[in-house]
């Protein structure tokens, strides 16, 4: 917003000349998310404990976990305002990717909000039925494949992912690109729902992971960068920088209040919205193939899940002592603090091997 209405006054003002710059706006953006959170967290926290919407913990999960019962949850509304509002103040609001990325993070917010609101407030105890909820994230799926597949930006490409580790190697899915879409969206959404079982750890790799696609968007922005470093060239898409600096600066206001002890929960409000943004991130840019990496402790939650499941059911025997994967290691006598922090270091080595691929190829 602030693009459009102030840069075509740089002749009247030479300090406008600066929102011409994604760097100088990704770095408002992040400072803004940042104090934008700071300013609603408080207030929002003491309303949401004064209208009693806590969270209900599972009995069957960590005892430890026991003593959070009645922690405000929906903490994701705090994330979601605070990447919204400085995306829409200094990115281009005329930028398919933006508008697709804004689309994603209040579309999965909306679901995320639902399910918290069942739970919460009227108290079904599974919140929103799977199978709806499933819905709402295949729905988002398909609007971004056939966005992207439709789109001038990726003409010629649509229906490509670029490989990692490979100079001008990428893969056409052809017919099946739209399915990879939702599958990609949908997984990613669940995974971060998965990791959102420790204070501060979901919050904490999504800040991680929004570092390293700013690296990506950028680069995949500048057409000289990309040039040189041989990776696949899409105009606009710096512009994605803009909104992973505003969900760094997020993510990193909200880990103050949910860093443990937990002010507030995120709630599948945060949890699915910021999942599926990170998909749709990785389905923007063409590196579908490098989220595997990026989020690489997510994928590690979500396949510990499926082998638990898979394992009880057809051999009757747990592979984990509990899934998913951060429970195993609290039951194993890890102090909470000491999961959150290595499942972080794991992830910012992942970081910087995803950056790192840019130039092993």
């Amino acid at each position: 917003m602030l693009y459009h209405l102030l840069y075509p006054l740089r002749n009247l003002f030479f300090g406008f000349n600066l929102l011409s710059y994604i760097t100088f706006r990704s770095a408002a953006a992040a400072v803004t998310a940042l104090f934008v959170t700071f300013a609603i967290a408080p207030p929002l926290i003491r309303w949401l404990r004064r209208m009693e919407m806590g969270e209900e913990i599972r009995k069957d999960g960590p005892q430890t976990h026991l003593k959070k019962a009645g922690t405000p949850t929906m903490g994701g509304l705090i994330v979601l305002t605070a990447i919204v509002i400085p995306v829409l103040l200094f990115a281009k609001l005329n930028n398919i990717y933006i508008l697709l990325m804004l689309g994603a993070t209040l579309w999965m917010g909306f679901v995320g909000f639902l399910d918290d609101y069942l739970k919460v407030v009227r108290k079904y105890p599974k919140g929103l039925v799977g199978r709806y909820k499933l819905v709402g994230q295949v729905t988002w799926g398909i609007v971004v494949g056939v966005a992207v597949s439709l789109a001038p930006e990726y003409k010629g490409v649509a229906w490509y992912t670029t490989m990692p580790f490979f100079k001008n190697l990428a893969v056409n899915f052809a017919w099946f690109y739209i399915p990879m879409v939702v599958f990609v969206i949908t997984a990613t959404s669940n995974s971060v729902n998965l990791a959102d079982g420790l204070d501060g750890l979901a919050i904490g790799l999504v800040g991680i992971a929004a570092i390293a696609w700013a690296g990506v968007s950028y680069v995949t922005g500048r057409v000289d960068f990309s040039d040189y470093l041989n990776v696949l060239y899409l105009k606009g898409a710096g512009e994605l920088t803009v909104y992973c600096a505003a969900l760094i600066g997020a993510s990193l206001g909200f880990l103050y209040y949910n860093c443990n002890p937990a002010s507030v929960f995120m709630g599948d409000t945060g949890a699915l919205a910021l999942g599926g943004a990170i998909g749709t991130l990785a389905v923007l840019l063409k590196k579908e193939i490098l989220l595997i990496l990026v989020c690489g402790v997510f994928a590690a939650e979500t396949l510990s899940v499926i082998l638990q499941v898979t394992s009880f059911r057809w051999r009757k025997k747990r592979i984990f002592k509990m899934a998913p994967l951060h429970h195993h290691f609290e039951l194993l006598g890890w102090p909470e603090q000491k999961v959150v922090v290595r499942f972080w270091i794991l992830g910012i080595l992942l970081a910087l091997l995803t950056l790192g691929t840019f130039k092993v190829r």
